[in-house]
């Protein structure tokens, strides 16, 4: 499991798996996320917007990211 470290309070997901390379650009996070191809913490969610905080994961095709502070 890789890890994104925060600049902020939070990221948003799209821009996660952006920064964590699971996708090329924002239009394809939109597309998988839409499509609920991503998980928050074991659950499905189809929020581009939704905010992840410290200690939240982040799954997608078998690969993994943990929010850190």
């Amino acid at each position: 499991m890789d890890n994104i470290k925060l600049r902020e309070e939070y990221i948003k997901l799209g821009q996660a798996i952006k920064a964590a390379g699971f996708v090329e650009d924002g239009v394809e996070a939109k597309y998988v996320i839409q499509d609920g191809l991503v998980k928050v913490n074991g659950e499905i969610d189809t929020r581009r917007g939704r905010k992840l905080y410290d200690g939240d994961v982040v799954s997608f095709q078998g690969k993994e990211i943990k929010v850190i502070k």
